[in-house]
């Protein structure tokens, strides 16, 4: 099983997270290239800006969010195939800036790469 794990933006890296990459449309306010250490920043994986306006990390949202962005990942093909390369290659972490850390995309992002 793939190992993918799941950092907020402003957790400091650490030597476990392999692959550091940020899943957000939306660079970290405030947060320097050089803190951040990121491998990769795949801003088209993250969720389209309508889907995440609408969502606004509405929990009673969560379910209908999750079928609409996997309706989206479904279509990026492209940046998908570069993640699941990464992942292939050994452990990669999703590094995300909601504050919230049960419902936001990266999680959503996880769970549909560990499911296709």
């Amino acid at each position: 099983m793939p190992s993918i794990h799941l950092k907020r933006a402003n957790e400091p890296p650490a030597r476990g997270d392999g692959k550091r990459v940020l899943v957000d449309r939306l660079w970290p306010r405030g947060k320097s290239k050089e803190t951040l250490k990121l491998d990769l920043w795949l801003r088209d994986i993250a969720p389209s800006t309508e889907l995440r306006q609408w969502f606004g990390h509405e929990p009673p949202k969560w379910p209908q969010f999750r079928k609409k962005y996997f309706a989206e990942l479904n279509r990026n093909t492209v940046v998908l195939t570069t993640l699941r390369e990464l992942i292939g290659k050994g452990t990669v972490t999703l590094v995300f800036n909601a504050a919230d850390t049960e419902y936001n995309n990266a999680v959503a992002l996880r769970e549909y790469l560990l499911e296709h």
